[in-house]
């Protein structure tokens, strides 16, 4: 049986310590211990993009990182985004605007790689914007309207 470790890191901007076994993953965590149901989990192999968060301002699949590889780190999850008095960030209401969302299990992890494309990338075509969110699958999408919301949430967005 393995030891758990005790680790610290900075979620949405509040400090949190936890216990956790050395076989735990991120997306757990996040999702399990600290009730942030926003990363979802759709395939757990890191190919669907659904669990996207940023950790130290990259984008990571969380489903691929354990949780004591964050140890130390800044995360940023979906519900960190928007203001405290509720006003959705500028990419949040970019995939709003633009319809960029059907059944909205995949959004979360959509506006994450978005907002990691924009802020260390910029945002020139939609075939960049195409490129950078491979790794992010949409079943409900022809992606059209994804990617009009994130060239509409560069606008907004500084890098």
């Amino acid at each position: 049986m393995s030891q758990d470790s005790k680790i610290t890191l900075k979620v949405n901007g509040k400090t949190v310590t936890r216990s956790t076994a050395p076989e735990r993953l991120l997306s757990q965590l996040l999702r399990e211990d600290l009730a942030l149901t926003g990363t979802h989990i759709g395939c757990d192999t890191g190919q669907c993009g659904a669990c996207t968060v940023h950790v130290n301002g990259h984008a990571v699949k969380s489903c691929t990182m354990l949780a004591v590889q964050a140890g130390g780190s800044e995360v940023t999850t979906i519900e960190g985004l928007a203001a405290a008095d509720g006003t959705l960030h500028a990419m949040q209401a970019a995939f709003k605007e633009c319809h960029g969302l059907q059944c909205g299990f995949c959004t979360p992890g959509m506006v994450m790689s978005a907002l990691d494309l924009v802020q260390h990338h910029g945002c020139h075509s939609e075939a960049q914007v195409r490129e950078a969110l491979e790794g992010n699958f949409c079943r409900c999408t022809g992606y059209q309207n994804i990617v009009r919301a994130v060239m509409l949430g560069a606008q907004g967005v500084r890098p």
